[in-house]
């Protein structure tokens, strides 16, 4: 959701902003008696009981359900809507006298954020997508999810615009912390658990942004331009992935157009592909500020104008009335748009288990469901001479940046959780939209300090390399916290790290050969340092238990198992677009963004150009030792099942991620090789454990898009048994597959 950038170049007169539609006047109809409402028997299904509700609607009320207003007042450019939840993301009135709630709307997939307020609601924050994305643990992204759709519920909130899933395809993306990376099947997974998880608690969340929304910069005007199959095979099937293993009740439209349309009136995108296709049951809302025309929107797909504020205008209100009326949009696809919205209502438990503020929260049970995210999402990237964990008996730790003494950083925009405790550090630029810049108030200094208790534990923010590196010179071990602050609407400018960190970090390593490296950041970052710092931990960034999180893997309480979700470069020359497309000062030019790799993303590319990078897709050191075993294959029913044995051949108890690839020995695909499955097992030293992994059939395909089939060449697959998508010690046998074709979803 957009909450600020130039606002939509809002210009909204006052008159427009607190308009209502104009059915809002017309005589109420009377209330049904409770033992005449049969659409709240609840033995009925979804659809039964959406269109026994449609029925008795008058025309009014139907279109109640397709406008949405936004939540929180900014300045004289928007207003809440009076019985919206406070600074919240939006609302859509109910109709009380057929006993059907309204819709109270919150961000995101980090946790109930709040927008634009001096008197913030604190919540639990979840590290993080890309963080949880790292842990491969299906399960703690489903308890993540939980966690914070009942703090969703018990803030009074039905609606979480939660489920994020677009691909890693330009790592200076500044929403790509919001997301799951750059491989369709994890990224499609992962957030599946996490929306099967807020909808666990009769919450409806929402897949977004629906399709191709890759960059922050000219997200307003720019064009995606991707081919049908490419398409298919990449973001649209994380998508898929998600809707088939978690179905969503809502999905969000995005602002970009893809192909030459708007995502939010994109016949192909939102009806051919959602709807038929995938056979989507729920309604598509607009993001805030992507609906742009009424006919076309509506015929387009669009069932839900959302924070209508942020549009030119009021597309689904008193024009859709009108376009009704005069049979430029049907009556019954107006049916159809309330009806979606109805059953969404219905199939998720809003309507039988309605919400209300003041629920309780256990904040310190709910920080431990975020510090455990947190902790199985540290990657360790490097570890020379096994510095980490650091031991016992250290004289001297000194501790460097990144306001490491105090908090752990958050990134901008709409998802951003305010945290329980505020701020640790106010007042850093922007404190308006996309920020504030918020560092959550867990200090991994603190956590350190109670971890070495006879151990100087000293602090220097790093402002002055020569002072830290004269101050490193003399310890026992040195931890440099680097970070990178992006937010929604705000692209990095590159990967090298801002504010001279690089300087900083190579000065405290030559001074310091015991220098471990924390980093911070929404994603890949260029580390120029990488030969001169002793280990290396990506901590993303690490939410409410951060701080305690990253001590605890630090000093070995925790065994790092994060596994790396997207592909860290050496430089930007390796990207498929060396420089980001777009002019972030001056967003008001339309231009396209050829996304000439097509289902190529992340490592696929890599490999598809024989490039080498600093580090892997799925890499990720660990405290021990893990070796793969009796690697075999057997076909059934048409699936292919891959089995073998995990053994942990080191000192200590930890998890592992055995990754799958699966590479084609004759047919071609976009690259040459894919994730084909995983596993998270953990393992007690020199204990084994037997792992079975099922094959989805549309990861051994190509996709037709004259048929709309996935079509499967018959010959030889090499299966890869590897620990990351680099490991050229993988174990490999070869099957035989028979040609195939699936229909549209792998069937």
């Amino acid at each position: 959701m957009n909450t600020g950038l130039k606002m939509r170049s809002l210009a909204i007169a006052l008159a427009l902003a607190t308009a209502l539609p104009s059915h809002a006047a017309e005589t109420e109809a009377a209330p049904v008696p409770l033992a005449a409402r049969t659409w709240m028997n609840t033995s009925l299904s979804a659809d039964k009981r959406a269109e026994l509700a449609l029925q008795a609607m008058t025309q009014q009320e139907k279109l109640t359900w397709v406008l949405g207003h936004f939540g929180t007042d900014f300045g004289t450019k928007t207003k809440k809507h009076p019985a919206a939840l406070p600074s919240s993301a939006g609302y859509v009135a109910g109709v009380p006298r057929l006993g059907l709630p309204a819709l109270f709307e919150t961000d995101a997939g980090l946790g109930v954020a709040t927008q634009a307020t001096k008197t913030p609601r604190e919540r639990t924050s979840l590290p993080s997508g890309l963080a949880t994305a790292a842990t491969w643990n299906r399960d703690l992204a489903w308890k993540g999810g939980a966690m914070i759709g009942a703090e969703a519920r018990a803030s009074g909130f039905n609606v979480m615009l939660a489920g994020g899933v677009n691909l890693l395809r330009e790592p200076r993306n500044g929403r790509n912390f919001e997301y799951a990376g750059e491989d369709p099947l994890l990224a499609g997974t992962m957030v599946a658990q996490q929306v099967k998880g807020i909808q666990s608690n009769n919450v409806i969340a929402t897949m977004k942004h629906f399709a191709v929304n890759d960059q922050e910069t000219g997200r307003f005007v720019l064009d995606s331009r991707i081919d049908d199959a490419s398409n298919r095979m990449s973001d649209l099937l994380a998508f898929q992935f998600l809707l088939e293993q978690a179905n969503p009740g809502s999905v969000m439209c995005s602002y970009n157009r893809l192909n030459g349309v708007y995502a939010c009136e994109n016949d192909y995108l939102l009806n051919q592909v959602l709807k038929k296709d995938w056979g989507f049951k729920g309604f598509v809302m607009s993001d805030w500020g992507a609906t742009h025309s009424t006919v076309e929107a509506a015929n387009g797909g669009l069932d839900q104008q959302s924070g209508w504020e942020f549009d030119k205008s009021q597309y689904f209100g008193g024009a859709l009335e009108e376009a009704v009326a005069n049979g430029h949009v049907s009556q019954a696809r107006l049916d159809n748009m309330a009806f979606r919205v109805l059953r969404a209502m219905f199939d998720k438990g809003v309507v039988d288990h309605p919400v209300a503020e003041g629920g309780a929260i256990d904040f310190v049970a709910h920080t431990l469901v975020s510090r455990a995210d947190a902790e199985e999402g540290i990657v360790l990237l490097k570890n020379a001479g096994n510095v980490l964990p650091l031991k016992a008996g250290a004289k001297k730790i000194v501790v460097i940046g990144a306001h490491a003494d105090v908090g752990v950083l958050a990134g901008g925009g709409s998802s951003l959780v305010y945290p329980i405790g505020g701020n640790a550090v106010p007042g850093i630029a922007p404190t308006s939209w996309p920020g504030p810049v918020v560092y959550h108030p867990s200090s991994p200094m603190k956590a350190i300090r109670a971890r070495a208790p006879g151990a100087t534990v000293v602090y220097n923010d790093g402002a002055d390399p020569a002072a830290a590196a004269k101050l490193a010179a003399g310890a026992d071990v040195v931890l440099v916290f680097a970070q990178q602050w992006v937010g929604e609407a705000l692209d990095a400018v590159s990967l090298t790290l801002p504010d001279q960190q690089d300087a900083l970090i190579a000065a405290v390593a030559k001074a310091n050969p015991k220098t471990v490296v924390v980093l911070e950041t929404a994603g890949p970052v260029l580390m120029p340092w990488v030969e001169q710092s002793a280990a290396i931990l990506q901590a993303w960034y690490a939410g409410s238990g951060g701080g305690e999180a990253i001590a605890r893997v630090l000093f070995g309480e925790v065994n790092p198992s994060g596994h790396l979700p997207t592909t860290f470069p050496v430089s930007e020359s390796q990207l498929p677009r060396p420089k980001l497309d777009g002019d972030p000062k001056n967003e008001a030019v339309r231009f396209d963004v050829n996304y000439h790799e097509g289902a190529a993303v992340g490592y696929k590319w890599f490999d598809l150009k024989g490039l080498k990078p600093l580090f892997p897709f799925g890499h990720g050191l660990s405290y021990t030792q893990f070796s793969y075993s009796g690697l075999a294959a057997d076909q059934k029913d048409g699936k292919l099942r891959l089995s073998f044995k995990v053994t942990n051949t080191g000192a200590v108890k930890g998890k592992d991620v055995p990754q799958l690839y699966v590479a084609p020995q004759g047919a071609r695909w976009e690259a040459p090789k894919r994730l084909a499955g995983w596993d998270k097992v953990e393992l007690a030293p020199g204990e084994s454990k037997d792992v079975s992994v099922t094959v989805d059939p549309r990861l051994l395909a190509m996709f037709n898009s004259r048929s709309k089939t996935w079509r499967i060449a018959k010959g030889g697959y090499k299966v890869l048994l590897a620990h990351d998508a680099a490991d050229a010690k993988a174990a490999s046998i070869t099957v035989q597959l028979p040609a195939r074709t699936l229909d549209v979803n792998g069937k």
